[in-house]
């Protein structure tokens, strides 16, 4: 069924637009109520606006928070039209009909991310009004329009001018379903701020208040469909916020995965660093006081593995980096009788506008490489307050976010060997990629680089075996960590005879003398974390 709209209410905290909008109202006959600021802000423009109070009879109150909570405007919006004691009880109060409500909210979100914010402010800034004309006009889209966003005014308008100022039914229904979810995000917002501001860590029902980014060309497989959704905006950088800069093909459900895992690894260091992930685990890292080496090194750990994978970098990449990560892909992908470059996504801070263009030109595996802006790594911006959460059929699994990285005052060292400075150096680097990579996991570094990793395994010491293949003779002198502790002693025993040095893991293993006895009898340095890093 169309409706006709006559009447149309219009109380925005977001007023992008809405002149235009309500200039186009106007042109088609239709009767303007508006609200404080939204109301100046018309009538300025030249259009003619009846206040809310000469609707309701009462003035706006109490610095604004009563103003719309009133029958004559609740009754307009949720009356019946074709319901006989409705229209009656509209008659005998004089409450007119509203066919239109054009609502934002306040600003809640963009409040509270401010960091002086105060909880007195965030209060003042919760819409009350706003989210209950919304629900009733959403409720009764039978006879009601109800638009909460500046995007959706040009449909609403095109619909009205080719449809003699009327509105169908199936996009009243389309807007009042984007109104509910609008105002559920609204909520949960609110509840999530209140939660933090009172220490709650889980409460009693959680909401995660999300925006449609994007539809994805399909998920982890082609017969899976698949979305990317944002939570609210946020000072940390990550893959989310990033800016999409070059890319040929559409970026997939698996590049943002192995994209974010690469970023939140090389987020993990202060010094310039490199990563090279592959299906979610790192199968190139490292650091060095110059990008373009650490680059170069971190590629060179495993060049088969990093041939279409996802490179990650904590530094801005300028011409140099960019002809570095180029060439090197380029010369293995012809080695291999490929057509030369081949990564999937390069994520980095910042790229220059020549290092865009040189990637642009020098790229020749189908265009395929998309470019990720960030913006700059600032650690003291992490978000501590995110939830980890994991889906199981039926439910959510909720945790806080793994942000324990190397924590050198809670050290210990229970073997005779001590490690060297240098040692320390790799072992810390090794610790960080092992908490990024699927548990069981080992890592071997050396000389700030990755050799070898063993992930995923279903035992520890099949991990270690893996690590300790890929780096071959590498891995005499080179370090070892573990995500887990050591059951037992045997790998510990696999480690001497790789030529391993020095060992980190979290300890608290029931035969932690008999591992500790191992290492002290092959002359290896083993150093204890405390905390362990299962990543599944």
């Amino acid at each position: 069924m169309d409706v006709t709209i006559k009447t149309a209410l219009i109380s925005v905290s977001d007023k992008t637009g809405v002149v235009d909008f309500a200039k186009m109202l106007a042109q088609m006959g239709v009767k303007i109520i508006s609200t404080g600021g939204t109301a100046r802000t018309l009538s300025e423009a030249g259009v003619q606006v009846m206040s809310i109070d000469s609707v309701t009879g009462f003035p706006e109150m109490m610095d604004g928070r009563v103003k719309t909570l009133h029958p004559k405007i609740h009754g307009a919006l949720l009356g019946l039209r074709d319901k006989k004691e409705h229209t009656d009880a509209m008659t005998q109060h004089a409450i007119e009909p509203i066919d239109l409500v054009c609502v934002n909210l306040y600003p809640f979100e963009a409040t509270v991310a401010k960091p002086d914010c105060t909880l007195e402010e965030a209060i003042e800034n919760i819409d009350i009004g706003g989210p209950s004309m919304i629900r009733s006009a959403a409720k009764n889209n039978k006879f009601v329009a109800v638009v909460t966003n500046p995007g959706q005014y040009a449909q609403v308008a095109e619909q009205m001018r080719n449809n003699n100022g009327a509105v169908t039914g199936a996009l009243r229904t389309d807007l009042a379903r984007a109104a509910f979810g609008l105002t559920a995000a609204y909520d949960a917002a609110i509840s999530q701020y209140l939660n933090a501001k009172a220490g709650v860590e889980f409460p009693e029902r959680i909401s995660v208040a999300l925006t449609h980014e994007k539809t994805l060309r399909y998920g982890e497989n082609p017969h899976q469909s698949a979305a990317l959704y944002k939570r609210p905006p946020s000072p940390e950088s990550s893959v989310c916020n990033g800016k999409l800069l070059e890319g040929g093909t559409e970026i997939s459900f698996n590049n943002l995965l192995d994209s974010n895992a690469a970023f939140e690894l090389v987020k993990e260091f202060d010094e310039p660093a490199a990563v090279v992930v592959k299906h979610l685990n790192p199968c190139g890292c490292a650091i060095d006081e110059d990008i373009c080496v650490a680059y170069r090194k971190a590629y060179e750990g495993d060049v088969v593995s990093a041939f279409g994978g996802i490179i990650a970098l904590n530094r801005n990449v300028d011409v140099e980096l960019a002809r570095t990560i180029m060439e090197s892909y380029s010369r293995f992908g012809k080695a291999l009788g490929a057509s030369g470059f081949f990564a999937e996504v390069i994520i980095a801070p910042k790229f220059d506008d020549d290092a865009v263009e040189i990637i642009r030109t020098l790229k020749t595996w189908g265009s395929r490489v998309r470019l990720i802006e960030t913006g700059p790594i600032d650690r003291a911006k992490v978000d501590s307050s995110e939830y980890d959460i994991r889906c199981i059929v039926g439910g959510l699994l909720v945790q806080k976010r793994d942000l324990v990285g190397w924590e050198p005052n809670v050290l210990t060292v229970p073997t005779k060997t001590q490690p060297t400075t240098g040692q320390l150096d790799d072992l810390r680097m090794a610790w960080i990629v092992a908490k990024h990579t699927k548990s069981n996991t080992i890592i071997l570094a050396k000389n700030r680089r990755i050799l070898g990793v063993g992930a995923g395994q279903m035992n520890r010491v099949e991990s270690g075996l893996l690590a300790m293949k890929h780096a071959g003779d590498e891995a005499q002198g080179a370090v070892m960590a573990s995500d887990a502790f050591f059951p037992f002693p045997d790998n510990v025993d696999n480690a001497a005879k790789a030529g391993i040095v020095a060992i980190v893991q979290p300890g608290g293993s029931k035969k932690d003398p008999d591992v500790i006895a191992a290492a002290d009898g092959h002359g290896i340095a083993m150093v204890f974390t405390g905390k362990r890093h299962f990543k599944h």
